[in-house]
């Protein structure tokens, strides 16, 4: 059998890598059942040890952390690619629809981050999912569509209030997850919505 001489590396890396991918598939899977899952549940998904499991995120906020970025990288890519080439409320509405299919697979994920993670930190990993929001609420405002006595900044920020509010809700049982899209909609649209006889304002990012 062919052996790894001592000093390539190559092989332990392609096994560091494996594990991490392991372990952050485990950690999705398992904090999405239940935000208050174990490492040790989580090492035993993953089909490591817990030696290796803390070799490569050091604490549970750490790899809360990297399993809440792989899920926003996820939901930018699905953002990306919707179209909103049209009307800015049809692309709202699709916009809503692929957002919160997302939030609600992972709303446990989201828990289990609100709990070890500043809120910050959360903020700072949906700022690039949140990209593709504010490039749509500014064309809406450019276009007449949307508001533009408020600054863009604050209608993305009501757009991200929604959701998580909408998440809180469904965990606390007085909403129901299929009705959330549309309340998300609803609700959005009639914030967006410009108010007669509103004075102009220029749009900031």
């Amino acid at each position: 059998m062919a052996t790894t001489p001592a000093g390539d590396t190559r092989g332990r890396r392609a096994d560091a890598r494996r594990n991490i991918t392991a372990i952050l598939d485990a950690a999705l899977t398992c904090l999405s059942r239940d935000p208050d899952v174990s490492i040790g549940e989580i090492a035993k998904a993953a089909g490591v040890g817990r030696v290796t499991l803390y070799g490569h995120f050091a604490s549970r906020a750490e790899l809360v952390d990297a399993a809440f970025a792989r899920i926003l990288q996820q939901a930018d890519q699905a953002l990306a690619a919707v179209d909103t080439s049209g009307d800015p409320r049809h692309a709202l509405t699709d916009l809503i629809a692929s957002s919160w299919r997302i939030v609600a697979r992972f709303r446990a994920l989201l828990v289990a981050a609100e709990r070890e993670l500043a809120a910050e930190r959360i903020r700072a990993h949906h700022d690039q999912a949140l990209r593709h929001i504010r490039t749509l609420l500014a064309r809406g405002q450019r276009d007449g569509v949307f508001r533009n006595d408020l600054p863009t900044s604050w209608l993305v920020a009501v757009f991200y209030s929604t959701l998580h509010s909408a998440a809180d809700e469904i965990t606390a049982g007085r909403l129901r997850e299929h009705d959330a899209p549309q309340m998300i909609t609803a609700t959005l649209l009639s914030a967006y919505t410009p108010p007669p006889d509103s004075p102009p304002r220029t749009t900031s990012a």
